[in-house]
């Protein structure tokens, strides 16, 4: 997000919220128009993209749906909210591509089997260069609102019409080598190519998703920050047991912190507030504990993971 100012919880929402309407719209609209050419003209390379195309446009309802859940505040039976219900809703996209490539694959190698000729094989190409056009404006919005946010069901999403781009353009060489070059076979290679592709792209959001669901902490130089964003005050040194994870458009952390022990309880508290201020405009979506420690002076303490590497 370098160059740009951290947005509000708000803000985030809102722009997740319009991505996924539009995914789910085009979604909606590919699988619409590749039926219609799929009928026309038999093309298995084209099912496979169509039948992609349907899983995600479920994969799109879901992370719909998800990503306004996960922005929802927390409540007496969620204290740390409802951000998860994203990684959740990538965990189902990762299943359904893994589906949608199998069954691409079983179709693809029955027509390498038993091969049979295309018909109206122009309505096919122009339905690709429509479906990758679509894609290509869809994905660079994805960009767009990834580049502000850090939503794992936006990314995951994003994963999907990566690979849609790619095997969009092997279907469409595909179908027009096997026009031009009269090779039926070449249509079920490109769908084979396909379930490939989409295998190696479910492998991306299945790792992402099982990250943030297995509260993998923050890369390195963001903990760093967090660190300099702490220390910029010289009375708060000596951070250790330092703990973050993300949940959706959330931010969780963590930390202890030395403080000069002969401070007053009040003064000790305005110190710790002017910390957690510091760190929300870095994140305004985060939720801060920091304990204070007397310097010097404190006990071994912390509980279960207190001795976790920092």
């Amino acid at each position: 997000m370098s160059g740009m100012h951290a947005l509000s919880p708000q803000e985030t929402a809102a722009l997740t919220r319009r991505v996924t309407a539009l995914s789910v719209a085009t979604a909606a609209v590919l699988v619409t128009i590749k039926a219609i050419a799929w009928a026309a003209s038999g093309s298995t390379a084209l099912l496979a993209s169509m039948a992609d195309s349907g899983l995600d446009l479920v994969a799109s309802l879901v992370t719909f749906f998800a990503v306004r859940y996960a922005a929802t505040p927390p409540d007496a039976e969620h204290r740390f909210g409802h951000g998860k219900a994203e990684a959740f809703a990538s965990l189902m996209q990762a299943g359904l591509v893994f589906a949608s490539a199998a069954l691409i694959a079983r179709e693809a190698i029955g027509d390498l089997l038993d091969p049979h000729p295309l018909q109206r094989e122009g309505w096919a190409v122009a339905v690709m260069v429509v479906s990758i056009a679509l894609t290509l404006a869809l994905v660079t919005a994805q960009t767009r609102v990834l580049r502000r946010t850090s939503s794992v069901a936006v990314s995951g999403d994003r994963a999907h019409y990566f690979s849609d781009l790619a095997s969009n353009l092997i279907v469409l060489v595909g179908i027009a080598g096997a026009a031009l070059m009269g090779v039926n076979g070449l249509d079920a290679i490109a769908a084979i190519a396909v379930a490939a592709l989409l295998l190696w792209g479910a492998v991306g959001v299945f790792r992402e998703a099982s990250a943030q669901l297995m509260d993998r902490e923050l890369p390195d130089e963001t903990r760093a920050e967090i660190v300099r964003l702490i220390t910029a005050d010289p009375r708060l040194t000596g951070v250790h047991q330092l703990r973050t994870r993300t949940s959706g458009p959330f931010v969780h952390i963590q930390m202890h912190v030395d403080l000069d022990p002969d401070l007053s309880l009040e003064a000790a508290h305005g110190v710790i507030v002017a910390a957690e201020k510091r760190l929300l405009e870095r994140f305004p979506s985060a939720d801060i504990l920091i304990h204070a420690d007397p310097r010097g002076r404190a006990e071994p303490h912390g509980g279960a993971f207190a001795e976790a590497k920092t």
